[in-house]
Protein backbone atom coordinates (compact mmCIF):
# COMPACT_ATOMS: atom_id res chain seq x y z
CA UNK A 1 0.00 0.00 0.00
CA UNK A 2 1.01 3.73 -0.50
CA UNK A 3 1.00 6.46 1.62
CA UNK A 4 -1.99 7.68 -0.22
CA UNK A 5 -3.37 4.55 0.62
CA UNK A 6 -2.79 4.19 3.98
CA UNK A 7 -4.29 8.05 4.64
CA UNK A 8 -7.43 6.97 2.88
CA UNK A 9 -7.98 3.81 5.29
CA UNK A 10 -6.64 5.94 8.45
CA UNK A 11 -9.42 8.85 7.79
CA UNK A 12 -12.18 6.35 6.68
CA UNK A 13 -11.63 4.66 10.23
CA UNK A 14 -11.93 7.98 11.67
CA UNK A 15 -15.33 8.47 10.51
CA UNK A 16 -16.22 4.69 11.00
CA UNK A 17 -15.03 4.98 14.34
CA UNK A 18 -16.39 8.48 15.12
CA UNK A 19 -20.27 6.75 14.92
CA UNK A 20 -19.02 4.19 17.71
CA UNK A 21 -18.09 7.21 19.78
CA UNK A 22 -20.62 9.03 22.22
CA UNK A 23 -20.76 12.86 22.53
CA UNK A 24 -18.73 15.11 23.41
CA UNK A 25 -15.95 12.84 21.20
CA UNK A 26 -18.44 12.05 18.31
CA UNK A 27 -18.31 15.30 16.40
CA UNK A 28 -14.37 16.18 16.50
CA UNK A 29 -13.56 12.91 15.37
CA UNK A 30 -16.65 12.68 12.53
CA UNK A 31 -15.50 16.31 11.71
CA UNK A 32 -11.70 15.67 11.94
CA UNK A 33 -12.47 12.12 9.81
CA UNK A 34 -14.43 13.67 7.00
CA UNK A 35 -12.20 17.22 6.43
CA UNK A 36 -9.25 14.27 6.60
CA UNK A 37 -10.59 12.40 3.58
CA UNK A 38 -11.78 15.25 1.70
CA UNK A 39 -8.21 16.98 1.88
CA UNK A 40 -6.50 13.71 1.00
CA UNK A 41 -9.13 12.63 -1.42
CA UNK A 42 -8.66 16.58 -3.14
CA UNK A 43 -5.22 16.36 -3.60
CA UNK A 44 -5.43 12.86 -5.01
CA UNK A 45 -7.44 14.12 -7.53
CA UNK A 46 -5.07 17.26 -8.00
CA UNK A 47 -1.86 14.57 -8.31
CA UNK A 48 -4.12 12.94 -10.93
CA UNK A 49 -4.98 15.98 -12.99
CA UNK A 50 -1.62 17.08 -13.26
CA UNK A 51 -0.82 14.06 -15.48
CA UNK A 52 -3.93 12.68 -17.38
CA UNK A 53 -7.10 14.55 -18.81
CA UNK A 54 -10.31 14.09 -16.61
CA UNK A 55 -13.45 15.10 -19.15
CA UNK A 56 -15.59 17.74 -17.50
CA UNK A 57 -12.43 19.31 -15.54
CA UNK A 58 -10.71 22.24 -17.05
CA UNK A 59 -7.20 21.95 -16.65
CA UNK A 60 -6.40 18.40 -16.10
CA UNK A 61 -3.65 16.80 -18.05
CA UNK A 62 -1.19 19.67 -18.05
CA UNK A 63 1.86 18.31 -18.05
CA UNK A 64 0.96 17.15 -21.82
CA UNK A 65 -0.93 19.87 -22.83
CA UNK A 66 2.35 21.75 -22.14
CA UNK A 67 4.36 19.36 -23.37
CA UNK A 68 6.08 21.93 -25.67
CA UNK A 69 6.59 24.52 -23.15
CA UNK A 70 8.20 22.18 -20.07
CA UNK A 71 10.73 20.69 -23.65
CA UNK A 72 11.79 24.53 -24.01
CA UNK A 73 12.34 25.00 -20.34
CA UNK A 74 13.98 22.16 -20.37
CA UNK A 75 16.61 23.40 -22.94
CA UNK A 76 16.89 26.91 -20.97
CA UNK A 77 17.52 25.37 -17.83
CA UNK A 78 20.54 23.28 -19.11
CA UNK A 79 22.21 25.84 -21.65
CA UNK A 80 21.63 28.59 -18.69
CA UNK A 81 22.99 27.00 -15.58
CA UNK A 82 25.35 24.14 -17.41
CA UNK A 83 27.03 25.58 -20.80
CA UNK A 84 27.51 28.93 -20.55
CA UNK A 85 30.43 30.78 -21.72
CA UNK A 86 31.81 31.60 -18.24
CA UNK A 87 31.37 28.42 -17.11
CA UNK A 88 33.38 26.46 -20.09
CA UNK A 89 36.09 28.95 -20.46
CA UNK A 90 36.19 28.78 -16.50
CA UNK A 91 36.25 25.00 -17.28
CA UNK A 92 38.98 25.28 -20.08
CA UNK A 93 41.37 27.32 -17.69
CA UNK A 94 41.06 24.99 -15.15
CA UNK A 95 41.95 22.02 -17.09
CA UNK A 96 44.46 24.06 -18.38
CA UNK A 97 46.60 24.34 -15.58
CA UNK A 98 47.12 21.09 -14.13
CA UNK A 99 47.86 19.72 -17.94
CA UNK A 100 51.81 19.27 -18.01
CA UNK A 101 53.49 19.37 -21.36
CA UNK A 102 56.72 18.63 -20.53
CA UNK A 103 55.86 14.96 -20.46
CA UNK A 104 55.13 15.15 -23.95
CA UNK A 105 58.19 17.10 -25.15
CA UNK A 106 60.01 14.61 -23.73
CA UNK A 107 58.74 11.81 -25.72
CA UNK A 108 58.46 13.41 -28.95
CA UNK A 109 60.70 12.99 -31.68
CA UNK A 110 63.09 15.63 -32.81
CA UNK A 111 64.94 13.41 -35.57
CA UNK A 112 62.30 15.43 -38.04
CA UNK A 113 63.52 18.75 -36.97
CA UNK A 114 66.81 17.84 -37.04
CA UNK A 115 66.57 16.51 -40.74
CA UNK A 116 64.74 19.60 -41.59
CA UNK A 117 67.61 21.78 -40.12
CA UNK A 118 70.38 19.52 -42.24
CA UNK A 119 68.62 19.85 -45.18
CA UNK A 120 68.40 23.38 -45.05
CA UNK A 121 72.42 23.76 -44.04
CA UNK A 122 72.72 21.73 -46.93
CA UNK A 123 70.91 24.27 -49.42
CA UNK A 124 72.87 27.04 -48.17
CA UNK A 125 76.41 28.22 -48.82
CA UNK A 126 77.75 26.41 -46.09
CA UNK A 127 76.61 22.93 -47.50
CA UNK A 128 78.56 23.17 -50.40
CA UNK A 129 82.02 23.83 -48.08
CA UNK A 130 80.76 20.65 -46.01
CA UNK A 131 80.52 18.13 -48.98
CA UNK A 132 84.40 18.63 -48.64
CA UNK A 133 84.39 17.38 -45.58
CA UNK A 134 81.48 14.41 -46.26
CA UNK A 135 78.44 16.30 -47.02
CA UNK A 136 75.47 15.32 -44.27
CA UNK A 137 77.27 12.80 -42.63
CA UNK A 138 79.44 15.65 -40.95
CA UNK A 139 76.35 16.94 -39.24
CA UNK A 140 74.89 13.00 -37.59
CA UNK A 141 77.03 13.34 -34.96
CA UNK A 142 75.00 16.32 -33.60
CA UNK A 143 71.83 14.87 -33.65
CA UNK A 144 72.02 13.64 -30.20
CA UNK A 145 73.16 17.18 -29.05
CA UNK A 146 70.61 18.81 -31.02
CA UNK A 147 67.58 17.12 -29.63
CA UNK A 148 68.42 17.24 -25.90
CA UNK A 149 69.42 21.03 -26.91
CA UNK A 150 66.01 21.62 -28.42
CA UNK A 151 64.04 19.50 -25.68
CA UNK A 152 65.06 21.38 -23.13
CA UNK A 153 64.29 24.74 -24.43
CA UNK A 154 61.08 23.39 -25.47
CA UNK A 155 59.92 22.28 -21.70
CA UNK A 156 61.19 25.66 -20.73
CA UNK A 157 58.88 27.61 -22.93
CA UNK A 158 55.48 25.05 -22.24
CA UNK A 159 56.55 25.54 -18.18
CA UNK A 160 56.91 29.04 -18.06
CA UNK A 161 54.07 31.11 -16.82
CA UNK A 162 54.35 33.28 -20.11
CA UNK A 163 53.07 30.67 -22.07
CA UNK A 164 50.72 29.91 -19.23
CA UNK A 165 49.38 33.11 -19.18
CA UNK A 166 49.12 33.30 -22.84
CA UNK A 167 47.19 29.47 -22.78
CA UNK A 168 44.64 31.74 -20.77
CA UNK A 169 44.57 34.19 -23.01
CA UNK A 170 43.69 32.64 -25.91
CA UNK A 171 41.27 29.99 -24.37
CA UNK A 172 39.14 32.67 -22.78
CA UNK A 173 38.73 34.98 -26.19
CA UNK A 174 38.60 31.98 -28.85
CA UNK A 175 35.36 30.94 -30.16
CA UNK A 176 35.95 27.59 -29.04
CA UNK A 177 33.80 27.69 -26.00
CA UNK A 178 30.78 29.02 -28.42
CA UNK A 179 31.35 26.46 -30.80
CA UNK A 180 31.15 23.82 -28.10
CA UNK A 181 28.03 25.15 -26.71
CA UNK A 182 25.93 25.36 -30.02
CA UNK A 183 27.05 21.81 -30.38
CA UNK A 184 25.43 21.00 -26.98
CA UNK A 185 22.31 23.31 -27.84
CA UNK A 186 21.90 21.32 -30.87
CA UNK A 187 22.51 18.04 -29.18
CA UNK A 188 19.74 19.12 -26.17
CA UNK A 189 17.27 20.06 -28.82
CA UNK A 190 17.42 17.03 -30.84
CA UNK A 191 17.47 14.86 -27.82
CA UNK A 192 14.10 16.78 -26.68
CA UNK A 193 12.78 16.88 -30.06
CA UNK A 194 12.56 13.15 -30.01
CA UNK A 195 10.48 12.90 -26.95
CA UNK A 196 6.44 13.07 -27.04
CA UNK A 197 3.69 13.96 -24.85
CA UNK A 198 3.38 10.54 -23.02
CA UNK A 199 7.21 10.59 -22.37
CA UNK A 200 7.38 14.05 -20.78
CA UNK A 201 4.46 12.86 -18.41
CA UNK A 202 6.28 9.69 -17.85
CA UNK A 203 9.31 11.85 -17.28
CA UNK A 204 8.08 14.49 -14.31
CA UNK A 205 6.00 11.34 -13.00
CA UNK A 206 9.40 9.23 -12.45
CA UNK A 207 11.05 12.37 -11.09
CA UNK A 208 8.57 13.29 -8.42
CA UNK A 209 6.07 10.33 -7.83
CA UNK A 210 8.47 9.40 -5.03
CA UNK A 211 7.36 12.89 -2.92
CA UNK A 212 3.04 12.56 -4.46
CA UNK A 213 2.22 10.51 -2.04
CA UNK A 214 3.65 13.14 0.69
CA UNK A 215 1.07 15.44 -0.28
CA UNK A 216 -1.75 13.25 0.36
CA UNK A 217 -1.03 12.69 3.74
CA UNK A 218 -0.52 16.34 4.87
CA UNK A 219 -3.58 17.19 2.85
CA UNK A 220 -5.26 14.41 5.86
CA UNK A 221 -3.48 15.69 7.84
CA UNK A 222 -4.08 19.61 7.37
CA UNK A 223 -8.02 18.57 6.87
CA UNK A 224 -8.30 16.72 9.66
CA UNK A 225 -6.84 19.64 11.88
CA UNK A 226 -9.23 22.01 9.70
CA UNK A 227 -12.23 19.81 10.99
CA UNK A 228 -11.53 19.33 14.31
CA UNK A 229 -11.07 23.03 14.74
CA UNK A 230 -14.08 23.69 12.94
CA UNK A 231 -16.09 21.13 15.09
CA UNK A 232 -14.69 23.44 18.40
CA UNK A 233 -15.76 25.99 16.86
CA UNK A 234 -19.13 25.58 16.13
CA UNK A 235 -19.84 23.25 19.39
CA UNK A 236 -19.03 27.00 21.22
Amino acid sequence: MTKSHWTDLVTLLLIGGAYLLPEPYHTPVLMAGLFAFSGAVTNQLAIHMLFHRVPGLYGSGVIEKNFEQFKRSIRSMVMTQFFTSEKLNAFFVEEEQQIDLAPLVESADFDPAFDALKASVMESKLGQMLQMFGGESALEPLRETFARKLKSAVVGIVSSEAFRAQMEHHLAHSSLSQDLIAQIERIVTRRLDELSPAMVKELVFELIHAHMGWLVVWGGVFGGLIGLISSLVVRS
